[in-house]
């Protein structure tokens, strides 16, 4: 049903189920893996120029360890890439380079509360995908999955 599985993380603990949920069904499926991590332009654009740099390489180094742990969780090889721009159309823009059956992402990244106020990546990804997309959602303590 899926030959390839990608999966979007920014690797903030509420894309850690999803990170999960997506290598599980590529393992069920036999699947590629490939994972992808963006580094928002706009959040660099909008940084005081003098820091723009070190902003850049802090969010690199983030991406890129947010793809390690992606490796690290996978019993099969992962393809992992990190881009810059905005988040969702890089997102789509990958899907279709490495032809992905499925995307699989978190519905809350580092937003937080204002998702709300500035659109939800995840909303963006399922209205503009295009493959199906599978949203997680990252479970509140304590709270178990359903099966």
């Amino acid at each position: 049903m899926f030959d390839t599985v990608m999966v979007a993380t920014d690797g903030s603990e509420s894309v850690s189920r999803a990170v999960d949920v997506g290598l599980d069904l590529s393992s069920r499926f036999d699947a590629d893996v490939y994972a992808l991590s963006v580094i928002d332009a706009g959040e660099v654009d909008a940084s005081p120029e003098q820091l723009r740099e070190d902003l850049e390489n802090a969010l690199e180094s983030h991406a890129e360890a947010a793809l390690a742990r992606v490796r690290e969780r996978s019993p099969a090889a992962v393809t992992a890439d990190v881009r810059e721009g905005h988040p969702a159309p890089e997102i789509c823009a990958y899907a279709r380079e490495v032809d992905a059956d499925l995307i699989v992402t978190g519905t809350r990244g580092r937003h937080g509360e204002n998702r709300f106020l500035l659109g939800s990546v995840a909303e963006t990804v399922v209205e503009s995908a295009p493959v199906p997309v599978l949203t997680v959602r990252q479970l509140e303590t304590g709270e178990k999955a359903k099966t």
